[in-house]
Order: C-alpha cells, then structure tokens, then sequence
C-alpha cells in the first residue's frame, strides 16, 4: 500500500499524446489539457441504453431533461446533465485496446452530472493508454424516483453487467473492468465498490447474470460517506433527502462499508479542496489500511475540487492519469 501525502508520483508525460477535442471542428488537444473554447458533444456517436424501458420507481411526472453547457472562468465549457429519464453510457474506444476498460462515473453532487469535465475528457485521456472507456450518464435521485438513494447504484450496476455481457464485442477482457468516480461521483463509484451485490432493481434480462463487481476502483476527491457534518452536504441531502432512515444512510458510508475482500482502491485528493474536505479520502484510506485491502493515495498540496483532467502541466497532480495508468496496469499484470 502506498500513502503520499503531498505529492503525485513525477512520471513523464508520454511523448506525443495527442487526443480528440470535443469541438464540431475536430481540433487536436494535449493530453490532460482540453481546449477551453471547444464545445462538448453528448450523447457520443457510440452508447447504449441501460434500460430497455423507462426505469422501474418512475414518478409522475416524469423529470425533463435539462443539458447546460455552463461556461468556467477561464473559457471552458463543461456538458451538465439533469433529468435523465433514461440512463445511458457513451462508449469512447482507444485506437489500439489492451483490454483494460472502466465504467467512468461522474460527479455533480447528485444533482447534476458533469459528462464533460469527469467523464468524456477523462475518456479520452485514458483511450491514449489503450484503456476503452465507458461514460454513465445515471439518473439523479431527487428527481421523483422511488427508492431514490438506490437508484444511482441500480444504473451503475446495470451499466457493469451490459458492459460484462458485451465484452467481446467492445474488444475488452471483463476480468479487467474497474470503476473511476469523480466526487459525487466517486461516492457512487465506492458504493458500487461495496454494494455491487446490493439488489437494487428486478433483473432484466440475461446480462443481469453478471457479476457488476469492479475489479479496482480509482475515487477522485470522493464523498466517502453520508454523515451530518462530515459528508458533503449536498451529495448527502439530494442522496438521502430530508428524513433518511439510519439504515441507509449507514449502508451508504463506504468508509464504513469496506471488508477485507474488496477490490483495490486507487485514491486522489488535493487538501485544499473546500467542497469535499480531504478527510474523506484520509478516511477511506484508513479503512482500506483495517480492512487489509490494497490501496494508492496520492493526496496533493494544491488542486481544489472538480479538477478532472485539467490541472496546470506544471502541477503534480496533472499526472494523475499516468499514475492511474501505471498503477491499473500493475494490478491486471498480476
């Protein structure tokens, strides 16, 4: 297990990186620095539905569908999705595969997604090390469904199984499929660490005869539980909503939840970070640490909240997909 408090690993950037930007003009971009003026594209030319119909615990009526595309300081714009009625996952595949592959979960505190800034850059960042990547766009759970603290595992796990039911097709070995989440996110990640056997929602169809257990799971700055006054409060309140029952709310505290047995973690946080404090992350690493299960935490000086991939080249932490890279090709070589 390894623990570096301040600092990721300085590894190289690999020469000539060089990926697709999400603009209409096809531009080239570095990797890990998307232009700021490129406009974002969901849903990607290549995606399936999770659900052959309107999930089950629809309300009445259903929630709208509601993409912005809002505009950070710097030029940036990130794709946002709320109400999503029917789930889905973009499929983004590297030019030469090595059958590594990851279900990327963005994050949004539950009451958005952010499907550019974590989840289709990230895609393309990994796609450059031959990883097929995977990008759920999940159903919010205060948007009227039933059982709403479930219902994000229920697309995550659903997204699993397809994926693992389909592996030849994607040109992916389902014995390496893993996990990345981004802050919210990264909670729903950790959930599905530790609750991918949960029964959430009736099968479906054969694919749900597949195992939805990662086998690693990488958390980026992530929630790790839903603890008044320890958890990020909105991921907490438009998870659970106002009056959660104990039992949930303990069922839904990964740093609680984790057991010997669980797969390896792969951990990021920067301990400036003001909206998902960095003990999260500390206290997911010590519960991994009790539980016996092998764990990375890089815990950077500077980098705030929402990073993704688009730290300064100058900063450390902008060689977070390198390390993650290296690390998950360790773990599948084994």
């Amino acid at each position: 297990m390894t623990f570096d408090r301040r600092s990721l690993l300085s590894l190289p950037l690999a020469a000539g990186l060089a990926l697709p930007a999400f603009a209409r003009t096809g531009a080239q971009v570095t990797a890990g620095q998307p232009r700021t003026t490129d406009l974002p594209i969901w849903p990607p030319a290549e995606r399936f539905a999770l659900w052959p119909n309107i999930p089950q615990g629809a309300p009445n009526p259903l929630p709208v569908p509601r993409p912005t595309m809002p505009r950070y300081p710097d030029g940036y714009r990130d794709f946002q999705m709320r109400g999503v009625v029917r789930p889905e996952v973009g499929v983004f595949r590297p030019a030469r595969p090595d059958g590594r592959a990851v279900l990327i979960v963005p994050g949004g505190g539950y009451s958005i997604t952010s499907l550019r800034n974590e989840g289709i850059d990230v895609a393309r960042v990994l796609n450059a090390f031959g990883i097929t990547a995977f990008v759920l766009s999940y159903r919010l759970p205060g948007e009227g469904w039933a059982d709403r603290a479930d219902v994000p595992l229920a697309d995550a796990q659903r997204a699993m199984r397809l994926i693992r039911a389909n592996a030849r097709a994607y040109g992916i070995r389902a014995e390496k499929l893993g996990v990345l989440g981004f802050s919210a996110g990264g909670h729903l990640a950790g959930s599905l660490t530790v609750l991918h056997d949960f029964k959430t929602y009736r099968p479906v169809d054969a694919a749900d005869r597949h195992s939805a257990r990662p086998a690693w799971a990488g958390l980026m700055y992530a929630v790790s539980n839903m603890d008044p006054g320890r958890s990020h409060g909105g991921s907490r309140a438009n998870l659970l909503g106002p009056d959660p029952l104990p039992a949930v709310q303990a069922r839904y505290a990964i740093d609680r939840q984790l057991k010997a047995g669980d797969p390896p973690l792969f951990l990021v946080h920067a301990e400036d970070d003001t909206t998902v404090p960095v003990a999260n992350s500390i206290d997911t690493l010590a519960a991994a640490r009790r539980a016996g299960i092998p764990a990375e935490a890089h815990f950077l000086q500077h980098g705030g909240h929402g990073f993704g991939t688009r730290l300064s080249p100058r900063s450390p932490g902008s060689l977070w997909p390198q390390v993650f890279d290296r690390w998950m090709g360790e773990l599948v070589s084994n």
